[in-house]
């Protein structure tokens, strides 16, 4: 079914990644992976070899914090604007939340979970495996209110290998497969009552719906919530504010699309940036500020709806 055209929203910068934090000069692991697959780099940063930002998060404190995958590190944006790297390691940070104790909890694709301790920096491996099965390649993550992590293992899936996985890891350290077979699973989010996990499926181009049974029981039928078109990837960062509707933002299109509660849409949110937008996070004082990362460029853009609402409170801030 065909809906009319939604509102669009501007967004200005917030922030940039300044120039000394950029790293033209050195060629990371990751985009020597990304230059010799034989596919052409989606955007002139991935070319040089330059930051690439995902996975915003906000402390209690308003500082906000983000992954740079190709150079393995944590980056922070205090709320005076100033940039420091908070953490630098061997690894490709692909996704961030921050618990409630403080701790910034990482998907990293190439060492499995991990948490850094926000005061002294000190990294741990929370896990790197399931079942002796060392983890594909994490890609994103989220925390339910009673302090249950779910994770996507997107590794290399796609449409010719549909072998992604999304995980559940119990506050009690119990692990869960919730659903496998997936075409590059990737951004996560629960709805408003918690009773549905919410997947950007990559390759495939849309929204699955994971509905979650009581006393964790496992799952109900699962299905597609939303099937988008158009765009060079497909949805990747998920975000949901307090009336339950959902903010999707596409890679590489320089867009993030609000819909309400039944899958609708309702806003189309505009890059002023780029086209390499990847995740979302609501802050500011009142947190109803949409904030959105640019990837290619280090850029952290922001908007308001017309009429803002909050967002979910995350499990930081609970």
């Amino acid at each position: 079914m065909l809906y009319a055209p939604p509102t669009e929203i501007t967004t200005e910068i917030f922030a940039e990644l300044p120039r000394e934090l950029h790293k033209p000069s050195k060629l990371s692991p990751w985009v020597r992976k990304k230059r010799t697959s034989g596919k052409p780099p989606r955007s002139n940063a991935m070319a040089a070899g330059t930051s690439w930002l995902v996975g915003p998060a906000f402390d209690r404190a308003g500082n906000l914090y983000c992954a740079d995958i190709p150079f393995g590190r944590i980056l922070k944006l205090t709320p005076q604007r100033e940039w420091e790297v908070f953490a630098e390691y061997d690894g490709e940070p692909s996704g961030l939340k921050i618990h409630r104790d403080g701790r910034l909890f990482v998907a990293d694709h190439q060492r499995g979970l991990l948490a850094l301790d926000s005061r002294t920096g000190r990294m741990d491996v929370v896990l790197d495996r399931a079942n002796e099965e060392p983890f594909r390649g994490l890609s994103d993550l989220t925390f339910g209110s009673n302090g249950d992590l779910f994770f996507t293992d997107q590794g290399q899936s796609a449409l010719q290998d549909p072998t992604g996985r999304v995980y559940r890891l119990r506050a009690t350290g119990e692990l869960d497969l919730l659903i496998d077979r997936l075409e590059g699973p990737n951004g996560l989010v629960l709805n408003k009552n918690e009773t549905t996990l919410y997947v950007s499926v990559t390759r495939a181009n849309r929204i699955v719906a994971i509905p979650l049974l009581a006393d964790y029981a496992g799952v109900g039928k699962c299905g597609i919530y939303i099937q988008l078109s158009g765009g060079p990837n497909g949805p990747d960062g998920l975000a949901v504010d307090e009336q339950g509707n959902l903010i999707a933002v596409m890679a590489g299109f320089g867009t993030a699309w609000v819909f309400n509660g039944f899958g609708e849409p309702m806003f189309r949110i505009r890059s002023c940036a780029g086209l390499s937008t990847t995740d979302a996070a609501f802050g500011g004082d009142d947190g109803k500020t949409i904030f959105i990362t640019e990837a290619a460029h280090g850029c952290i853009l922001k908007t308001r709806l017309p009429v803002p609402v909050a967002g979910k409170p995350m499990y930081s801030h609970t």
